[in-house]
């Protein structure tokens, strides 16, 4: 985290961010979050984000006491305090404190800056490996703060040689813990449609790449994929040439992968210019 924070309605040193004991985000899990990227000190896709984390709130009944000018506001005078020209930006509303210990309440709003590291070259450049894991992400159109399981079992990614894990449920795919997921077959590119949150990235990719369908995608079609990927904020697009133990096509880095990264770096800077 970087010194200078969003916090109890002003701004404040991160290391002084405090929230209550019986906060329902501490002591049930339950609270919304988003994050995003800051490029030559410019928000990137800010109003998308802005779209979700608004909607997170409301779909998660969570009272968001700031409207969307004041939190433009908030965020760029927080870049500007931080001299955050290439780093991110960490919303999150708390579920609040509740009579009950259990309902919804009115939440804390905090907005911290970050610094960021991509992934390493190397993983764009070989791919990295994905450890199916049968589960579906409770409400996963929010952007919530529960990452209970796929934290517990990445102790485990690192000795199993894994990026992170792919989602499926009765046969079907939905997404990694982080990332949006992608297959190419036929040399089309498909992405699963149901228990997955939008993410910003992937809605960027669905624009600039040609020839995608959305639709459901089963466990057996990831085997038989010609290429795959994960996108996310602070991914963009990570190649995946393995899944458990078993390559993805010919266990190298594809065209198709390459050309939407260096479509979408294109985007970016044409955003930020």
């Amino acid at each position: 985290m970087l010194p200078i924070c969003f916090a109890d309605g002003k701004f404040i040193p991160t290391e002084t961010a405090s929230i209550h004991p019986s906060d329902l985000g501490l002591i049930r899990g339950y609270g919304i979050f988003d994050f995003f990227r800051t490029v030559n000190y410019q928000p990137l896709f800010l109003e998308h984000y802005l779209d979700r984390f608004i909607a997170s709130a409301e779909k998660t009944y969570l009272p968001l006491e700031y409207s969307r000018e004041e939190l433009r506001t908030i965020i760029a005078e927080l870049i500007e305090k931080n001299d955050l020209r290439q780093g991110g930006l960490r919303m999150v509303l708390s579920g609040g404190v509740s009579e009950n210990h259990f309902s919804p309440a009115k939440g804390k709003l905090f907005i911290f800056a970050e610094s960021l590291m991509f992934p390493s070259e190397e993983k764009y450049q070989q791919g990295i490996k994905l450890l199916s894991l049968e589960y579906v992400r409770p409400i996963a159109d929010i952007k919530t703060t529960n990452y209970t399981l796929p934290v517990w079992h990445s102790v485990n990614w690192k000795r199993l040689g894994a990026e992170d894990v792919l989602y499926h449920w009765n046969g079907w795919v939905s997404e990694s813990s982080r990332s949006n997921f992608f297959l190419v077959k036929d040399g089309i590119i498909h992405t699963p449609d149901q228990h997955i949150l939008m993410g910003i990235t992937r809605k960027h990719i669905l624009q600039i790449a040609e020839n995608v369908v959305i639709r459901p995608i089963s466990l057996e079609e990831v085997w038989e994929a010609e290429e795959a990927f994960i996108s996310s904020t602070t991914k963009i697009l990570l190649p995946v040439t393995q899944v458990d133990e078993r390559k993805i096509g010919n266990g190298k880095v594809g065209k198709i992968t390459l050309d939407i990264l260096e479509k979408f770096r294109e985007l970016e800077k044409e955003t930020v210019a």
